[in-house]
Order: C-alpha cells, then structure tokens, then sequence
C-alpha cells in the first residue's frame, strides 16, 4: 500500500482533472469556425459547445445561445452530452470513494488491507470516468474532422 503523500498526491491530481472535466464540459470551444465574408470587418467567430452556441464579432461582442431541445441535436452531440455528464458522476464517486480508503482518514476502520481496497476501487471508478470523457471526447472531435473533410470535398469535387 503507498504512504499517505502519495495517496494525498493522486487524490489532489483526481480532484484537478474533475475539476478540469467539468470546465471542459461547461465551455462552448467544442467546436470552432469563422465567416469573414467579403470584409474583413465584419468577421464572425462562432463557438459551438455541448450546451450552447455562441457568435463573437470582430467589435468584440458575443451572443450565447442555449440549444432549444434535446431532439434537434446531432446523436454525436447527445452521446458526448451524455457520456461527459456520465464522467463527472463517476467522478463524484471516485471522490467519495477515494476519500474513504486514503490511510488519512478515519471512515472505513481501521483494518490497513480493507483500506486499500477501498482506495484502489476509488482509483479504478476514477479511471472508468475518464475512459468515458476520452470516448467523449474522441468520438466528437473524429465527427467534427469527418464534417469538415466532408464539406472540403463536395465544395472541391461538386458534390461527388
């Protein structure tokens, strides 16, 4: 079983990432394209995310907007919603879990090997949330890159 620094250490490092997943989760830079048009001027950035859309103008203002319903989503976007929300949940548990099994604290008795069980379990809950963000994440950046090869080639090739 590790000492208690390297426990406390890996719990710190968990609690960063989850915090980090849920930043992550909350943005709207999931998915990024701009429209100049014929000036410069009027440049338009738009920001696509799991939860809203938003337009930044070259004047610097910026309009969100929340999607309007669930059923008009594209299902990549739905399974990344889910499988994000899904990350931060085990990693609710994990936290928990976690916190029961490090040699600093007092919840699960005494006895040193049930201790590290229930560490290593926290360890592993952990883990499968992060396996889930990166198929999230994964999953939605290949359907981006799969959209833009596709508008690439039908506006180079018309339409083939």
């Amino acid at each position: 079983m590790a000492n208690s620094g390297l426990q406390l250490l890996g719990f710190v490092l968990a609690l960063l990432g989850w915090i980090a997943l849920i930043a992550a989760t909350i943005m709207p830079q999931w998915k990024m394209s701009s429209y100049a048009g014929d000036q410069i001027i009027t440049a338009v950035a738009i920001y696509q995310g799991l939860w809203m859309s938003c337009a930044t103008q070259s004047t610097g203002q910026i309009q969100c907007k929340v999607y309007d319903s669930l059923l008009q989503l594209d299902a990549s976007l739905q399974a990344t919603r889910a499988l994000m929300v899904v990350s931060i949940i085990l990693g609710v548990f994990g936290l928990a879990i976690s916190t029961m099994g490090m040699k600093c604290t007092n919840c699960g008795g005494d006895d040193k090997v049930k201790k590290s069980r229930i560490a290593m379990t926290g360890g592993f809950v952990f883990l499968i949330g992060g396996l889930a963000a990166l198929i999230a994440c994964s999953w939605y950046g290949n359907q981006i890159i799969r959209d833009f090869i596709d508008e690439v080639c039908k506006g180079h090739w018309g339409g083939f």
